[in-house]
């Protein structure tokens, strides 16, 4: 039990919350200006909005573990990231709507670029178009003869990214103990595929296939001719913010994984948004209905940190906030803005550094924070917190919880 089955018990209805988050939202300064993108940017919306709110830093699994984008959205939404685990290939594949069954297990796939010696070159294989990937999926899956009671499904995500489902008719006998094959960096191979323990063996065996005869399929192919495994996760339901906390949810997000996170927490998901414009419009169209919990999801934060260009991350930051005035218009009780886990630009990838938050409400305390920004948001009322408990500041503050106790 943690705090928030507390809130559980708690819950009322009450007023609208509204998420904007943007991916990867903090950063480090640079080695040039000592300045992060966020800082960087010209925000004048969100400074002011910053300073009319309460504002904080957000650890979303706890002191220095870099989390992935899963985690990190899960403790936005009130699970506790180390109670409540979910692979990345399970999100995945809720996110194209691929139709898992209990006890299925689900793995995220990355086409990469391999060189002659073994050696990764490009984890992402240049991200390759999605119509690529349609291609490559579709002639791996017609190479596949797999020695396996149970069935392979390859689908395209976007871009570089795929699923892999295995499902099989006995659904205790596929584990999820198993390695990740990508080792996160160039220069290196893939990591052999082992199982963790002696329930994971049939399914590191069926995972060792599927890669062999996927790989052989597409070695003469360029620059994607190499598969690399992350994120492996037997399907199980979870309970969802209705349940938990009252929640009637709206997801509104283009990119898939964000999308499945939200169907397994029980959201509604709108049609995907093309462009930030769109994102907004999607709002607009449904803020009047009768959800009361709206989650807007920024992917350009992120992407443009992991490339390491922090003048297209401080663009992207620059258009959220030109939208800012517009969101006030539409008068949600509770707004937060923040992000899902640090992706500064100088490292290229997601970090454990603490990320910036703001909540912006009738009865928010207003603090020292005069900027939008991480040095800003350390002064704030909102201090260093779980990333967890941001949903219960946003339940109290919407007015969704009665009293507790005497």
């Amino acid at each position: 039990m943690d705090i928030t089955d507390t809130w559980q018990e708690l819950i009322i209805p009450g007023g609208k919350i509204v998420y904007l988050v943007m991916d990867g939202l903090g950063g480090l300064g640079s080695e040039e200006t000592g300045r992060t993108a966020l800082d960087t940017a010209e925000t004048p919306n969100l400074d002011a909005l910053a300073h009319d709110s309460s504002c904080g830093l957000l650890e979303m699994v706890g002191p220095g573990i870099t989390p992935g984008s899963g985690p990190g959205h899960l403790a936005l939404f009130g699970y506790d990231p180390l109670r409540w685990r979910i692979g990345r290939g399970v999100l995945s594949a809720l996110g194209i709507d691929f139709p898992l069954q209990p006890g299925d297990l689900a793995a995220r796939v990355n086409f990469a670029s391999i060189n002659s010696a073994g050696e990764i070159t490009d984890r992402r294989a240049g991200r390759i178009p999605t119509e690529l990937n349609q291609r490559l999926c579709a002639k791996i899956q017609d190479a596949l003869d797999l020695d396996f009671d149970g069935e392979a499904f390859l689908k395209t995500e976007s871009q570089h990214r795929a699923v892999l489902v295995l499902r099989s008719p006995d659904a205790d006998a596929l584990s999820d103990d198993l390695p990740e094959t990508d080792p996160q960096t160039t220069g290196r191979p893939p990591i052999p595929m082992e199982p963790q323990s002696d329930q994971a063996k049939v399914a590191a065996e069926v995972v060792a296939q599927f890669l062999e005869q996927a790989d052989a399929a597409i070695a003469d192919e360029q620059p994607a001719n190499a598969l690399l495994l992350r994120g492996f996760q037997r399907h199980e339901v979870l309970p969802g913010l209705q349940e938990r906390f009252g929640l009637k949810g709206l997801c509104i997000a283009e990119y898939p994984m964000y999308r499945g996170l939200s169907r397994l927490l029980g959201m509604d998901v709108a049609e995907p948004p093309t462009g930030m414009d769109a994102l907004f419009e999607s709002f607009e169209q449904q803020v009047g209905d009768d959800h009361d919990f709206y989650f807007l999801h920024v992917k350009g934060t992120d992407s443009t940190g992991e490339d390491g260009n922090v003048t297209e991350k401080g663009a992207v930051i620059e258009e959220v906030d030109r939208r800012i005035p517009w969101l006030l218009e539409q008068q949600p009780d509770v707004l937060v803005v923040t992000g899902d886990h640090s992706t500064p630009a100088m490292m290229s990838a997601h970090s454990w550094h603490p990320v910036p938050v703001l909540l912006h409400a009738q009865h928010a305390r207003r603090d020292a924070a005069q900027r939008f920004d991480e040095t800003s948001c350390l002064k704030g009322a909102l201090g260093l917190r779980p990333g967890f408990h941001l949903l219960g500041l946003a339940l109290g503050h919407a007015g969704r919880m009665k009293k507790f106790g005497a």
